[in-house]
This record gives structure tokens, C-alpha cells and sequence, in this order.
């Protein structure tokens, strides 16, 4: 299994990051995201525990369903079927309070089901990184003082 762990301050309270990072049709704000929608809602929040979400990143297709939520520290979810297709052992984003802003920790564990899956999930990590890099950027942009709003 490989692991991709990216690390992001955004200027902004941890309530609204969480909630834009929560909210992943705003991931289409990236560059690498080229559809994002809730194809079910979660229980107690629209993408609470259960909420179903769909993404067409320019390296995948992802159904991911939330499997925890805890506004505004974090929520983990389940990579159920994506293609090309892959074993997802952990989706989790964190957010922690800084004096600088939030800092978010998004980790991802998966393993390409292909030949040589081991080898293509390191060839696909650095991928991985940049797409949640790209998101994480954005989110930056959108919550910066004086855009929120």
C-alpha cells in the first residue's frame, strides 16, 4: 500500500475550511478536478457520515462514501470503487487550529489493482499529491481575507 500525506495552513478558521474541504464540489475549482458532485446525502449534514460523493479527477473516476465526521476537526472516508481500479485502505482530512489559520492533513493509503500494482502506485503517489496540493491551493484562494465571504 502507499501512503500520500499533504500538509496545508490556510489563513482562515477552522469551521470554514472544514466546511469548504467538506463540500468536495468545490474541488472543481482545481485545475485537476473536472466534476465533483453528492450523489447522496450523509446523515445530519449533507456530506455527513454516509454521504456518497462522485469525482472525475484527471487521473480517475472516485466514489468515496464518508465513513466518520467530526465538523470541524475532520472526516474519513472510503474509496468503494474508482477507476483505474485500486485497494483504499484510509481517505482521512484533518484540521487542527493554528495561530496562523487551519492546518489541514488530507492522507490517502491505496494500491493499484493492476500488474505490478505496487509499482504503479508509487509512479501514481506523486499524482495523488499534486491533485490534493491543487485542491488545497484553492481552498487557500477561496477563504484568503477579504474573499470570504
Amino acid at each position: 500500500m502507499q501512503t500520500v500525506t499533504v500538509r496545508r495552513v490556510i489563513a482562515a478558521p477552522i469551521a470554514e475550511v472544514f466546511d469548504w474541504c467538506a463540500t468536495s464540489a468545490h474541488y472543481t475549482a482545481s485545475r485537476y478536478v473536472l466534476r465533483a458532485r453528492l450523489a447522496r446525502p450523509g446523515a445530519g449534514a449533507p456530506y455527513g457520515v454516509g454521504a456518497v460523493r462522485l469525482h472525475t479527477w484527471l487521473i480517475g473516476w472516485y466514489r468515496e462514501r464518508i465513513t466518520a465526521y467530526h465538523r470541524p476537526h475532520g472526516f474519513d472516508y472510503a474509496v468503494d470503487r474508482c477507476v483505474p481500479p485500486a485497494r483504499h485502505g484510509l481517505g482521512r482530512m484533518a484540521f487542527e487550529e493554528r495561530a496562523d489559520g487551519t492546518l489541514v492533513t488530507w492522507t490517502t493509503t491505496f494500491q493499484a489493482r493492476l500488474p505490478f500494482g505496487a509499482t504503479l502506485s508509487r509512479v501514481a503517489a506523486p499524482a495523488v499529491a499534486r491533485v490534493f496540493t491543487g485542491i488545497l491551493d484553492r481552498a487557500d484562494a477561496a477563504l484568503a481575507p477579504g474573499r470570504r465571504s
